[in-house]
């Protein structure tokens, strides 16, 4: 019996800002209807003005807001809407949200909950990779039992603690000797605990001189699956992006095809049927180890060497969560310059053009209200065909 599709008619957003925009726009031109969810001081932003509805959640914190699934819930039963994307942030990795709407009956334009629990846990997802073949570096978990001395000397020094649960730095210290690594563990579990509720933490081999690339997947329902090429994320502060490239100036295709291979078989061990990312370390004589699968769309999904790609990514989110079936191969790769580059900014507020090639994504005077400000504060997408195009 064929599989019957139904299409989205009415989209709610559960975010706000950029990506709540870039999401309005592309369900907009597929003919989708949009609806908005909005805290006290979001009332008159651009996401809400421009979205076909828009529904107060009334409050002013994230907690009260945002992250309030009663609330997110109520608002998608009252707009009628069938179908909700979580964006990035906020609920968007909640496996709890996630089955609350399925189990509401409303298309969920994300990961399985299943799939986001798997990611949610590092330590699971090292075990599974394992068992895809795809490569990992070598790590240990600490528990009440381990010998951690004699773990960190199995692996060999420098070493990573690193947090199970969470991500964005939090819960990771590097150890480069015996002498600092009991200290090094115990602040790692205190601040994993404090962070994500969870202090399980592991012992994985550190790469000093690695990079980290990152490669975006996108699945459907019926298990196929493609790669978008990569992005180059190796300028960070304190495990922390900030500024992301693509193409990486040091993948060349062999490489860039053999890391696609990877990420495929990492999504396609997962059975992901969305839009996503698998990260790896990329250290010397081109050999590569998984990080992590996001399982969500990134804050820099729109740096892409395939200049068409942003909306791209989009348009295929709702289809691959729709059921409608993805095509044929990888598309042509296009190698342009792209760049994504976030600093804080707290003084005078930004005036930044957006033309052809520039967006300015966001940044004080650019409609962001004071609660909200402070985190990153400013970011900055370029596109060109050459590098120095992109000084700023």
């Amino acid at each position: 019996m064929a599989h019957v599709i139904t299409p989205i008619s009415r989209l709610l957003v559960a975010n706000r800002g950029e990506i709540a925009r870039r999401i309005n726009r592309t369900a907009q031109a597929m003919g989708i209807s949009t609806v908005a969810i909005y805290a006290d001081g979001d009332v008159n932003a651009p996401f809400v003005l421009e979205a076909d509805t828009a529904i107060a959640l009334n409050g002013k914190s994230t907690g009260e807001t945002y992250l309030d699934v009663t609330k997110v819930l109520h608002a998608a039963k009252r707009s009628g809407a069938d179908a909700i994307h979580p964006g990035y942030g906020f609920l968007s990795e909640n496996q709890a949200f996630a089955q609350a709407v399925i189990d509401a009956g409303v298309k969920w334009l994300g990961p399985s909950p299943e799939v986001i629990g798997l990611m949610g846990d590092k330590l699971s997802a090292k075990r599974l990779m394992d068992e895809a073949g795809v490569p990992t570096l070598p790590g240990i978990e600490i528990t009440a039992d381990t010998d951690i001395v004699a773990a960190a000397a199995q692996i060999g020094y420098p070493v990573l603690v690193k947090a199970s649960a969470g991500g964005g730095g939090r819960g990771m210290r590097v150890v480069a000797s015996e002498a600092e690594l009991m200290a090094a563990v115990e602040g790692a579990k205190r601040e994993a605990g404090s962070s994500f509720g969870d202090d399980t933490v592991f012992l994985e081999k550190w790469l000093a001189t690695s990079r980290h690339i990152e490669i975006q997947i996108l699945g459907d329902s019926h298990g196929n699956l493609v790669h978008c090429y990569e992005r180059e994320c190796s300028i960070q502060r304190r495990h922390q992006k900030i500024i992301e490239e693509a193409p990486s100036p040091a993948v060349d295709d062999a490489l860039r095809s053999r890391m696609g291979d990877a990420a495929i078989a990492a999504a396609r061990k997962l059975g992901y049927a969305s839009a996503g990312t698998v990260e790896f370390l990329l250290g010397d004589n081109d050999d590569f180890y998984f990080l992590e699968v996001n399982a969500r769309l990134q804050v820099e999904h729109p740096v892409l060497g395939d200049e068409r790609s942003a909306l791209q990514r989009h348009r295929q989110r709702f289809g691959a969560r729709a059921n409608s079936r993805r095509r044929g191969r990888n598309a042509v790769f296009y190698p342009r310059r792209d760049f994504d580059q976030r600093s804080c900014h707290r003084g005078a507020p930004v005036r930044r053009k957006s033309g052809q090639g520039v967006l300015a994504i966001t940044g004080s005077g650019l409609g962001l209200e004071a609660s909200y400000r402070g985190r990153g504060a400013l970011r900055l997408r370029r596109r060109g065909r050459q590098r120095d195009q992109h000084a700023v």
